[in-house]
C-alpha cells in the first residue's frame, strides 16, 4: 500500500541519510526524526529511510531506486569541502548529468570568503550536477541543491533545519497528519482481535500498538493517525470503549499534527 492510500491527500517522501560517521555511531542521526515531523506538519509522509555510507555505488543506487518511487527525496550529508564529500557527483551520475561549476553556488561562497579566501576545497562546495537548483543556506553560505525530485542538503543538523524552512515554504503541501494517542495497562495479546477489527472498519485510519516498561509496569501505547479528524475521533470514541469493556481505564489521551507513520 502507497503512502497516498495510507493518508488520502498527502505526498509521499523518503529520506537518505549519508555519512560513514552514522553507520559507524559516532555521530548519532537526529535528521530523520526532526525532518519527518516537520514534514508531516506539511502534509508530506515518510515512507522510507536509508542510511548509506560515503560511497559513490551506494549513493547512486538509493537515490536511483527511491526517486522513482517516491514524489520526494530528501538527502543530508556529503556536500562539504572534504575528499569523502561524494554526494554530489553520486547526484550527478545518478541522473546522468555533469558535475560543473555552479556559478551562483560559486558567487555566493565567493561572498562569504572573499575571493582570496576561495581555495580549492571550498570551490568543491559549487561543483553540482548540470541544471541543479539552489537551496540557500543562510548559515555556511554553502548552499543545497535541487536535482529532479531529490533535494539534497547538508548534514550539520542547524544547517538542514534552515534548508528545510526554505523548502517547506517552496513545496505544496498537502493534507497534514492528524494523529490521537491513547494509553492503558492491557497487554497486546488481550486486545489484538480487537484491534484488527477495529483496523479493518476504520481502513482510512492507521493504528499502531506499542507495548511500554514504565515505573515496573508494563503498558500499551495505541496511536490512530489519519488526515480526516472526524473519522479519527470516531475511531478514538471506539478504541476507547473497547479499552473500557476490558476493564481498563484509558490513562493518558493526546490529539496532535505532524505525526508520522
Amino acid at each position: 500500500m502507497t503512502v497516498r492510500q495510507l493518508y488520502p491527500g498527502t505526498y509521499s517522501a523518503s529520506i537518505v541519510i549519508i555519512g560513514n560517521e552514522i553507520l559507524g555511531g559516532r555521530t548519532q542521526d537526529t535528521n530523520t526524526p526532526w525532518m519527518a515531523e516537520r514534514l508531516a506538519g506539511n502534509g508530506v509522509v515518510v515512507g522510507e529511510v536509508r542510511i548509506v555510507p560515503d560511497d559513490k555505488e551506494r549513493i547512486v543506487r538509493a537515490v536511483k531506486e527511491l526517486s522513482a518511487e517516491f514524489e520526494y527525496v530528501f538527502t543530508t550529508g556529503g556536500i562539504g569541502p572534504t575528499h569523502d564529500d561524494v554526494t554530489a557527483e553520486s547526484m550527478a551520475e545518478a541522473f546522468g548529468a555533469p558535475l560543473e561549476k555552479n556559478v551562483e553556488a560559486y558567487s555566493m561562497l565567493e561572498k562569504h570568503y572573499g575571493p582570496e579566501g576561495m581555495n580549492p576545497s571550498r570551490a568543491k562546495m559549487s561543483m553540482m550536477p548540470h541544471g541543479a537548483k539552489l537551496i540557500p543556506n543562510p548559515v555556511t553560505a554553502a548552499p543545497g541543491f535541487i536535482v529532479e525530485n531529490v533535494y539534497v542538503m547538508a548534514g550539520v543538523p542547524r544547517i538542514m533545519q534552515a534548508m528545510m524552512d526554505y523548502l517547506m515554504d517552496n513545496i505544496p503541501p498537502g493534507s497534514p497528519i492528524l494523529s490521537n494517542a491513547v494509553a492503558c495497562t492491557l497487554r497486546e495479546s488481550i486486545i489484538a482481535d480487537d484491534l484488527t477489527a477495529l483496523q479493518k472498519k476504520y481502513s482510512g485510519i492507521q493504528i499502531g500498538s506499542y507495548p511500554h516498561f514504565r515505573s515496573g509496569n508494563m503498558g500499551l501505547s495505541l496511536v490512530l493517525r489519519g488526515t480526516d479528524q472526524r473519522t479519527l475521533e470516531q475511531a478514538t470514541d471506539e478504541l476507547i470503549k473497547i479499552i473500557r469493556t476490558h476493564g481498563d481505564e484509558p490513562r493518558a489521551m493526546s490529539m496532535r499534527t505532524h505525526d508520522t507513520l
